[in-house]
């Protein structure tokens, strides 16, 4: 069931990710790690033997595009061509409409632009490279007025879709070739460096791709009534998932988010298995890629924006992109340290800590990046020079800061820091 190589030193991390494969509610899952620039995991699993998965498969990554979109922003600011302190306003006038002339590019990428959503849904066609140039993303974006959920939780509050269609529409604006993102990527970031991350599918792209298969809420949250040492298939148990749903869905109930789908016609998470979906640009939830793919980009990001003599960020990008990582509470629930360019930091959680931030950061401290929705990782490690990611296709959506992919983030560290358990 277990296919793929390990180096010697981190046969911990296949023996973890073994355990979970067979412990845990998994389909397909990909699991591929650089240390110093050289791979040294390289997993797959497919439960069912399915000859359709690999370790080249494409899978939806969802929230983990969040970091390329912000290696495609930090490229920018690399060239002069933009600052994070710049208005958005004043690279794109008619932004300013609504109320929204101040807003800066660095408060985009903290999810404090006022615009965790749209009054009037995206059409899925408008999402089309052609379409997005055509301004009709842009137009709905121009028209929109900041909602901002209240002074005491802050305006930070998550852009789950929306702040990578407003990153495309200025990085075309300011890209002297008139780029959408994922054409950036593909010229400057996954050509030159192999890596298969793609954000808009094309035709033999498609073939490539394995659906995402959501664990239902329900199925969790009755597999989390199963004592562990009677094969509970899911992280945690029945009070600590009811306790991580009641604080989300407060949160849920109380933000922008809740008042309209973004994408019409959406019904639920399986709608990003739609074959136009797959081909649209929404850079921050519906970027393809396999773990070998991710974990180069993370690689090269860990080594200071090269690999292999290639230069993809230039130091200052590099640098500009990882400053000014700010505290604050996303959506007056998640505790966050995001950067001016947009990556979330992790670190290690201080002594009496809130059990929700020691969920998302003990065991992925030093990492900076982000992660996808029910599961994806793809998060760097510069201090140590890790490049990770890890890419299942059974969604976990009670697992809702990645905790199962973070056991094996541990289990890496362990073994490049040397204190692995025998």
């Amino acid at each position: 069931m277990i296919n793929g190589t390990t180096a010697p030193g981190f046969e911990a991390v296949k023996r973890s990710f073994e355990r979970q494969m067979r412990t845990l509610a998994e389909e397909n899952a990909q699991l591929c790690v650089y240390h110093r620039g050289e791979k040294v995991v390289d997993l797959w699993y497919s439960k069912h033997s399915d000859p359709g998965f690999g370790p080249d498969s494409l899978v939806n990554v969802f929230s983990s595009g969040k970091s390329l979109e912000a290696i495609a922003m930090a490229s920018l600011v690399g060239r002069g061509l933009l600052s994070y302190e710049t208005r958005i306003s004043e690279l794109w006038p008619a932004f300013g409409a609504g109320d929204k002339a101040q807003v800066r590019v660095a408060d985009l990428m903290r999810h404090e632009a006022g615009l965790a959503t749209f009054d009037t849904p995206v059409d899925v066609d408008d999402l089309l490279p052609d379409n997005i140039k055509a301004n009709r993303v842009g137009r709905i974006i121009e028209g929109q007025k900041q909602h901002f959920r209240s002074i005491e939780t802050g305006p930070r509050e998550y852009h789950a879709m929306t702040r990578g269609w407003i990153a495309n529409e200025v990085f075309r604006r300011v890209d002297p070739a008139g780029r959408t993102i994922g054409e950036y990527l593909a010229e400057e970031i996954s050509g030159p460096l192999q890596a298969d991350v793609v954000v808009g599918l094309n035709g033999g792209q498609l073939a490539r791709v394995s659906d995402i298969t959501p664990l239902g809420i329900w199925r969790h949250l009755g597999a989390s009534f199963r004592p562990k040492f009677l094969g509970r298939r899911v992280q945690h148990n029945f009070l600590q998932v009811m306790a991580r749903l009641l604080k989300i869905l407060g949160s849920v109930r109380r933000g922008a988010a809740a008042r309209m789908p973004p994408v019409k016609g959406m019904q639920g998470v399986s709608f990003f298995n739609d074959k136009r979906m797959r081909q649209g640009e929404t850079p921050s939830a519906n970027a393809h890629a396999s773990a070998r793919g991710l974990a180069r980009i993370a690689a090269m990001m860990a080594a200071g924006g090269e690999l292999n003599s290639v230069e993809c960020l230039g130091t200052p990008a590099w640098q500009a992109l990882h400053q000014d990582p700010e505290p604050a509470s996303m959506g007056g629930v998640l505790p966050t340290r995001f950067t001016q360019g947009g990556v979330d930091q992790f670190l290690p959680s201080p002594e009496g800590s809130h059990w929700f931030t020691r969920a998302l950061n003990d065991g992925r401290g030093g990492f900076y990046g982000w992660m996808g929705l029910g599961g994806s990782i793809f998060q760097w490690h510069p201090e140590s020079e890790i490049g990770f990611a890890f890419v299942p296709t059974s969604l976990h959506l009670l697992d809702f800061v990645n905790e199962r992919g973070k056991m094996l983030q541990a289990t890496v560290l362990e073994c490049v820091q040397g204190t692995v358990a025998p």
